[in-house]
């Protein structure tokens, strides 16, 4: 499993379209997770970037948030309008891992302060799941070419180009 930072380094292609996306729909992505019953849940979530780590926080006490207590693998994509992915689009796989880290905790909040005017600065937060990820792929228009890239890690960017 690969923290954000290490994934930007090892997929450069993949990490600027889930960037570049991530920022033009203010931070939007769907996120699925496992119910209970063994059913898929896509649902909104607006994922953070704090200290090269991928924060996957929103509303405490959510189902998709029990859905990661109880099995931790997700899938997390790029929100998309355009059916002809002219802007590109890019999903995740891993694993959330809840860090209880005091100092990431402060990071997080004081970005969030920061950025979105939100302020939870001095609140605890249980679970705060990071993205630690097993997989990821985009695709893209590079040239007039579909552009597909895949990784894995420790195996680096795959891309394949269709006319």
């Amino acid at each position: 499993m690969v923290a954000w930072r290490d994934f930007a380094e090892e997929a450069p292609r993949i990490a600027e379209v889930f960037l570049r996306r991530h920022a033009a729909t203010g931070h939007l992505c769907l996120l699925a997770t496992t119910r209970s019953d063994g059913y898929p849940r896509i649902s909104p979530m607006e994922p953070r970037f704090v200290d090269g780590r991928l924060a996957l926080m929103g509303m405490p006490g959510t189902v998709k948030f029990r859905d990661l207590g109880r099995d931790a693998r997700f899938c997390l994509h790029t929100a998309t309008v355009d059916p002809f992915v002219g802007d590109g689009d890019a999903k995740l796989w891993g694993v959330a891992v809840d860090v209880q880290d005091a100092e990431l905790h402060r990071l997080f909040a004081d970005e969030l302060f920061a950025d979105a005017g939100l302020d939870l600065r001095g609140q605890e937060f249980r679970p705060f799941y990071v993205a630690e990820l097993t997989g990821a792929s985009s695709v893209n228009f590079e040239n007039g070419q579909l552009t597909i890239a895949s990784w894995k890690p420790g195996q680096g960017e795959r891309v394949v180009r269709k006319s």
